[in-house]
């Protein structure tokens, strides 16, 4: 609990420096980098208003570690409502909405803000990006992972593209448009802002999807090109991902609308990114 405590003591520490930051920073563009500086300051009340919920929703799994820790996260998130894959857009408009602009969305890779109304397929657009690449377990957009909007993200569709079905590693050439995202011929690296988000929806997915409800048992592992094997990596680098990139209150904001209007549960590893560590 101190633990817990202490970090978010810092995580509104650091929100309340980025408001002094941002009173003297530039009005907001489309550029990746503005975006990203103002939306972590204007959400900053999400980050000071999180409520701990190790005696209620976590109760069950407080003081465990390992797989025991694992399992009984496992059953606390299974307990969620699903969503069709048509009621994820709406959805994503408000689990990623811009703090600044609520008629916009920011998109995952690239940071852009981007009008809620330019979804779609075309170039310009932003589609729903499965963080945990449905071809990884052959879910495709069947209710369940397919759905399950923890992972889900708008993305550009032409980084999205990029990306594809790629594991997660560092390294590789800028990705156009991408805010900083880097590729090569076998893994995608997001840009620095949401390394941690990335990691922590891969760890969700894995503890969430565990080879029931007719879906394939969701693992992370240590390579990359998994192809269509029900496995993403690469473990070492999510974990460091995690570590240096801790939840701000973006992610922490968002992991509460997605409890509060949408599927009813939580990403443990946004409340506690240290039982990372205790599962892998």
């Amino acid at each position: 609990m101190l633990a817990i405590r202490t970090r978010r003591r810092k995580a509104v520490a650091l929100a309340a420096a980025a408001v002094l930051a941002g009173l003297t920073a530039p009005s907001l563009t489309a550029s990746p980098a503005t975006a990203t500086t103002t939306t972590t300051a204007a959400t900053t009340t999400a980050a000071t208003t999180t409520t701990d919920y190790d005696d209620t929703y976590y109760k069950d799994a407080i003081g465990k570690t390992g797989a025991s820790l694992k399992s009984s996260l496992h059953t606390i998130i299974s307990d969620q409502t699903k969503l069709s894959y048509s009621a994820v857009w709406d959805a994503l408009k408000a689990t990623d909405e811009d703090p600044d602009n609520s008629g916009n969305v920011i998109l995952l890779y690239s940071g852009v803000s981007r009008g809620k109304s330019l979804n779609g397929g075309d170039s310009g657009d932003w589609n729903r990006e499965h963080v945990w690449a449905k071809s990884h377990g052959d879910f495709g957009t069947s209710t369940g992972p397919g759905t399950d909007i923890h992972h889900l993200r708008p993305s550009d569709v032409g980084v999205n593209s990029v990306r594809g079905n790629k594991d997660f590693d560092n390294g590789g050439s800028a990705v156009s448009e991408g805010g900083g995202s880097l590729t090569d011929a076998d893994s995608f690296e997001p840009r620095d802002a949401v390394k941690g988000d990335v990691a922590r929806m891969i760890f969700y997915m894995a503890v969430r999807y565990e080879g029931g409800d007719g879906f394939a048992d969701l693992e992370v592992n240590g390579q990359v090109d998994n192809g269509s094997n029900p496995y993403i990596g690469k473990l070492s680098v999510l974990k460091a991902w995690n570590d240096e990139d801790p939840p701000d209150a973006f992610e922490e904001h968002r992991n509460q609308v997605i409890y509060d209007d949408y599927q009813h549960n939580r990403n443990p590893f946004v409340d506690h990114p240290e039982w990372v560590e205790s599962i892998w």
